[in-house]
C-alpha cells in the first residue's frame, strides 16, 4: 500500500508540475505578446519622430539665419533625445559592415540598453590604452636591442614578428570600431579605412627582404625610421586616448541628467573622432595634440616618400621593389588622409567655438534687458 501510495503521490505532484509548467509557458507567451505589441508601437513612434527630425533639418538651409540657431539647438536635443538613449533600440539597425561579415558572419552585434553601448566604448577605450603602451615600446625595444645586442643590425625575424603584431593590431581595431559603428558610434569613416590600409601595408611588410651586413645601415634605413615613426604614434595614441576618455566620462555623467537640461556643447560634440576633443576642460591639451598630430603625418609621409626612393634607388630584386613602392604608397596616401580628416575636424571645432559664442551671447540678452 505504501508503494502505490507513493506512486499516487509522485504523480500528482507530476501532473501539479506540468501544469504548471503548461500556465507559466501560457504567462510567458502573453507577456512576450504584449511587449511585442508594445515595442512595435514604440518603434513605429520613434520612427516616425526620427524622420520628422531629419525632414526638419533638410529645412534648416532656407531659414533666417537670426531664428537658425535656436532651431538648430532644439533639433539637436530631440535627435539626442532618441539616438542617445535607449529609444535607440527601436530605431532600424545598421547593417553589419563587409569587413564584420567577413570575420564574424551574419550575428547581430548590436546591443540594446545604453548601459551596454557604453561598456563597449569604455572597453574599447581600455584595449586603446592597453595597445598605447605596447605601440610605444615595441619599436623602442628593438631600436634599443639593435645598439646593444644587433651590432647596429636588426634581424630579420624580430621585424617580422613586429609587422605581424600590427597587423593583428589594425585588424583588431577595425573590429571593435565596425562594432562600435553597428552600436551608433559616429566615427568618421576615414579612420576605419586607415585601419584596412594599415592591415595591407602590414601584410605586405611580411614579405619584405631584410638584409644585413654590410652597410646595414644604410639598407634598413627605411625599417629604423618607420620604428621612430611608430615610437611617436604611440606618443599621440597616448594623448588621443587621455581625450576620449575624458569624453567618455564626461557622457556618462551628463547622461543621467534630462537631455533639456544638457549644455549645446555636449548635444553637439558626439563624433568619436580620433582626433577629436570638443569636450569642455581639454582646450590646452589640444594646442599640444595637434601638433603632434601634424608633425607625425608629416613624418609619416617623409617615410613613405623614402621608401619610394629606396625601391627606385638601392633594391635590386624585382618583387622587393613593388612590396616597398607600395607600402610607400600606402603611407603617403594614409599621411595624406589624416592630415586631411584632421584638418576637416579643426576646421568643424572651430565653427562649432562660434556657434557656442552665438548662443551664449543670445541666452545673455534677456538678463541685460
Amino acid at each position: 500500500m505504501s508503494a502505490d501510495g507513493n506512486a499516487r503521490g509522485l504523480e500528482a505532484e507530476a501532473a501539479a508540475a506540468a501544469e504548471a509548467a503548461r500556465e507559466l509557458r501560457e504567462a510567458a507567451a502573453a507577456l512576450v505578446a504584449t511587449r511585442a505589441a508594445e515595442e512595435d508601437a514604440l518603434r513605429q513612434r520613434a520612427v516616425a519622430l526620427d524622420a520628422d527630425i531629419r525632414r526638419l533639418q533638410g529645412s534648416l538651409p532656407a531659414l533666417e539665419p537670426s531664428t537658425l540657431d535656436k532651431i538648430e539647438e532644439d533639433l539637436d536635443r530631440a535627435k539626442v533625445a532618441i539616438t542617445d538613449s535607449d529609444v535607440a533600440s527601436f530605431l532600424p539597425s545598421k547593417r553589419n559592415g563587409k569587413f564584420l561579415k567577413m570575420f564574424l558572419g551574419p550575428v547581430n552585434v548590436r546591443v540594446a540598453r545604453k548601459e551596454d553601448k557604453l561598456k563597449i566604448k569604455d572597453e574599447y577605450n581600455n584595449y586603446r590604452d592597453r595597445t598605447a603602451y605596447k605601440f610605444l615600446l615595441f619599436p623602442s625595444i628593438l631600436l634599443l636591442l639593435r645598439w646593444w645586442i644587433w651590432d647596429g643590425c636588426l634581424p630579420a625575424w624580430a621585424v617580422q614578428i613586429y609587422q605581424a603584431w600590427l597587423l593583428f593590431l589594425y585588424a583588431s581595431f577595425a573590429l571593435r570600431e565596425n562594432v562600435l559603428i553597428a552600436n551608433g558610434s559616429d566615427i568618421r569613416p576615414w579612420w576605419i579605412y586607415h585601419h584596412y590600409l594599415a592591415m595591407g601595408m602590414a601584410l605586405i611588410s611580411l614579405t619584405w627582404e631584410i638584409k644585413g651586413q654590410p652597410d646595414c645601415s644604410s639598407k634598413q634605413r627605411g625599417v629604423q625610421l618607420f620604428l621612430r615613426w611608430a615610437i611617436m604614434q604611440g606618443i599621440a595614441m597616448h594623448l588621443q586616448n587621455r581625450y576620449q576618455r575624458q569624453r567618455l566620462r564626461t557622457r556618462i555623467a551628463l547622461g543621467k541628467v534630462s537631455l533639456t537640461c544638457l549644455p549645446i556643447d555636449y548635444l553637439q560634440a558626439k563624433r568619436m573622432d580620433v582626433v577629436a576633443g570638443e569636450t569642455a576642460g581639454v582646450e590646452g591639451q589640444l594646442l599640444l595634440l595637434y601638433p603632434v598630430l601634424f608633425i607625425l603625418q608629416g613624418f609619416e609621409a617623409y617615410v613613405g616618400v623614402l621608401l619610394l626612393q629606396t625601391a627606385l634607388h638601392v633594391l635590386a630584386s624585382e618583387w622587393q621593389a613593388r612590396t616597398v613602392v607600395v607600402c610607400g604608397i600606402l603611407l603617403v596616401v594614409m599621411a595624406v588622409g589624416n592630415f586631411v580628416n584632421t584638418v576637416e575636424t579643426l576646421v568643424l571645432k572651430l565653427r562649432f567655438k562660434a556657434k557656442m559664442k552665438r548662443a551664449k551671447s543670445r541666452q545673455d540678452r534677456p538678463h541685460q534687458n
